[in-house]
């Protein structure tokens, strides 16, 4: 028997439940002739966000856009050369079959160095070279030489450029490198010359502000499509329908009984990724147990809720510091009913542990290295919020399980 359940970074689950109005959404930003904005698609790990950008991927192919990007990481975007190679590298395998013409070279003096290639990445390198100025500079020629090699398909109706972790492409004054700051300048440079080459970054909810920080037009280029937990009616969905889709080729699959349903969803938060990591280890021990015949099936919820605390949360509890876990599971007693919490909270918190209470400018300079580390981010109202989901249930149950063993 298929387990029909896909828990992993990225893997399309078989029914994707309750994203049909932000792909509505999305669709949208393919109509633009004139881009006037780039699209952000931003949320928690685990509602996801890398499955979604998957799926908008044909439906603008269809849609007669041309689609190159990639999935960011601290050391490819470390700074603006690293950058702008990522950016030549996606961009060469949309144009590695046309061949370089110098008249549309928008540069006389690239235009005299390069001759007689194609626009594979070593020619898009070789004009890179050949282009005098700041990395900005080179990108701008680069990025208007390559849509006038294409724009004559009159299929093409432009370029979208889609890089998932995109938070990781921070701005460091320390190193004096800024590759946020590169490609807002960029992409802003070559949209306002009419070019249709269109930016969706998706990434963590600190993503925006970071991009507004680097770039203050940021706020004005970007439209914000956020992605939450699911409804109860798309949770459910989510169990059920794969369930649904399995007995057609299958029919002997089993039903979760509607009381696991109902517990699958609340143990899971209606996050998407904890849904299908819950089921797929309900289906395993389904058939590990060998339950034959069986019509519908009562998981062993608890049992995987805490396999789920070992391979989802352990990991990133594991990299923290002691100082920083502490402040973290103050920032858990400090959490308001909108899951979020601020430095006053975690002061007052920390006077029911501390003879000498946190201060707020230590507090503050420890959550800065937790939001450079993924962990938490200020939200849109300047209070602090967990980035990774159900977060703060998690740390409840590691005190709750600290306390046992001292009994």
């Amino acid at each position: 028997m298929e387990n029909p359940f896909r828990p992993g970074a990225g893997h399309r689950p078989p029914f994707l439940a309750g994203r049909q109005e932000s792909t509505d959404q999305f669709k949208e930003f393919l109509e633009q002739k004139e881009i006037l904005s780039n699209c952000i698609l931003t949320g928690l790990r685990g509602v996801g966000k890398t499955v979604l950008l998957n799926t908008w991927r044909p439906l603008a192919i269809e849609r007669g856009w041309l689609w190159c990007g990639n999935e960011l990481s601290e050391s490819a975007a470390a700074s603006e050369k690293k950058m702008a190679v990522r950016l030549l590298a996606d961009l060469s395998l949309l144009t590695s079959e046309c061949k370089l013409d110098p008249q549309k070279i928008h540069h006389q003096v690239a235009a005299a160095k390069v001759k007689g290639v194609k626009l594979d990445y070593d020619g898009l390198w070789a004009l890179y070279e050949a282009v005098p100025g700041l990395v900005s500079d080179k990108l701008k020629v680069i990025l208007e030489t390559a849509w006038s090699h294409l724009s004559p398909n009159p299929s093409f109706k432009g370029v979208i450029f889609a890089y998932d972790e995109a938070q990781t492409a921070a701005d460091s004054d320390k190193n004096r490198e800024y590759p946020l700051a590169l490609i807002l300048d960029v992409f802003q440079s070559i949209q306002s010359r009419g070019i249709p080459m269109m930016l969706v970054l998706a990434g963590l909810p600190m993503l925006f502000p970071m991009l507004v920080e680097s770039r203050t037009f940021a706020e004005r280029m970007f439209k914000v499509l956020s992605l939450d937990k699911l409804d109860e009616e798309a949770s459910e969905q989510a169990i059920v329908r794969p369930i649904e889709m399995a007995k057609l080729q299958d029919p002997k699959t089993p039903n979760f009984l509607p009381k696991t349903v109902k517990t699958i969803v609340e143990k899971s938060g209606g996050y998407p990724y904890f849904i299908q990591f819950i089921c797929k280890e309900a289906f395993d021990a389904f058939i590990q147990q060998g339950i034959g015949g069986a019509k519908e099936y009562s998981a062993p919820i608890d049992s995987i809720a805490r396999k789920l605390d070992l391979d989802f949360f352990a990991a990133r509890w594991s990299r923290l510091t002691n100082p920083q876990r502490s402040l973290l599971t103050l920032a858990s007693e400090a959490l308001s009913s909108t899951e979020d919490f601020t430095t006053a909270g975690i002061k007052k918190a920390s006077a029911k542990h501390f003879n000498k209470p946190l201060t707020s400018s230590a507090i503050t300079q420890m959550l800065a290295t937790l939001i450079n580390k993924g962990m938490v981010y200020k939200n849109r109202h300047g209070k602090y919020s967990f980035a990774v989901p159900m977060f703060g249930q998690f740390i409840a149950r590691q005190i709750q399980n600290e306390s046992k063993k001292v009994q």
